[in-house]
This record gives C-alpha cells, structure tokens and sequence, in this order.
C-alpha cells in the first residue's frame, strides 16, 4: 500500500491532537487577559488560537484563498472560549473539521496554491501541503507558548513529545 502525503497529514494532526488536548484542559478560567509581559499576546487569544488552529486546516484545503481584515467587513470569527469547557468544545469542533476536510482531499489538490491576504493584499502564497504543513509547525510553536504561560501560574505543565517537571511519563 503507497502511503499519500493526506495519509501523513491525517496521522500526524492525530498525534498531535492529544498532546494538544492536554494543554488546553489544563487552561485555567480567569486568566483570558493576563500575558507574561507587555509584548505577549493574552493567554485567552493564545488558548483560542491553539484550539481551533486544526480547523485552519479546513480553510486551507476548501477555500482558494482566506483574507484575515477583508474590506467587506469582519475575518473569520472565533468561536467563545470564555470558560475551559468552551475552549475544549471549540478545539474538538475544530480537530473534526480538520479530519473532515483531510478525509476529502488528495494529493492532488494539495499541490494546487492556496493564499493568505490582508485586506485584499497577498501575504503569503504557497502549495497546499506546505501551508498545511506550516500549519503544524505552527500549533507546535503556539503550544509551546501555551505551556510557558502555563509554567508561569504554576499549573503543572502535561508531556507533550516528552515528560515534564509535572509529568515523568507520557
């Protein structure tokens, strides 16, 4: 049996979805607005970000293109993340519209572009599978920050690729 890229990305957003899932629940209510610095960005931004990051994979594989401040009016809209339970809900809508539109692509449409643009402006452009696979990257980086700002308030930090100071196992 040949194994496709699809094949490879489906496996991978499963591996990745539960060290994801992890993080997120342990995701304190309260604590939307607090950064670890000025230039941080809040963790409730952050939180959202990283739980509905599989969904993106979505809009990549069935838009042609997705502009973040379109002069028609709002982006996309994020969904409530107010409480744990809603971001948990959130990244689990989000993890299934990432299986479903992984489920009904091929490899060839990830080889077809896909662009970002604000405000009508390209800012990036690129084959499918490579801003699918930045994707990855991506929540990766995010869920970093995610246990850092963990970390930070002292709520014990879950393994992700490895144990922890919280967690000697995984």
């Amino acid at each position: 049996m040949t194994t496709t890229i699809v094949d490879l990305f489906r496996a991978q957003l499963e591996r990745e979805a539960l060290p994801t899932r992890r993080a997120l629940e342990r995701v304190p209510d309260g604590k939307a607005e607090w950064k670890p610095h000025a230039k941080s960005m809040p963790f409730g931004y952050l939180a959202s970000m990283v739980a509905t990051m599989p969904g993106w994979i979505a809009l990549e594989l069935e838009q042609d293109s997705l502009d973040l401040r379109p002069a028609s009016g709002p982006g996309i809209s994020v969904p409530d993340t107010s409480t744990n339970a809603k971001l948990l809900r959130a990244f689990e809508e989000s993890l299934e519209r990432g299986r479903k539109a992984l489920s009904a692509v091929d490899d060839a449409r990830l080889q077809t572009r896909w662009q970002l643009l604000v405000t009508g402006k390209v800012v990036n452009e690129d084959t499918r599978q490579n801003v699918v696979a930045d994707t990855f990257t991506h929540l990766a980086h995010h869920r970093g920050q995610l246990s850092v700002y963990l970390r930070l308030l002292d709520v014990p930090v879950p393994s992700i690729y490895g144990p922890t100071a919280d967690e000697k196992t995984f």
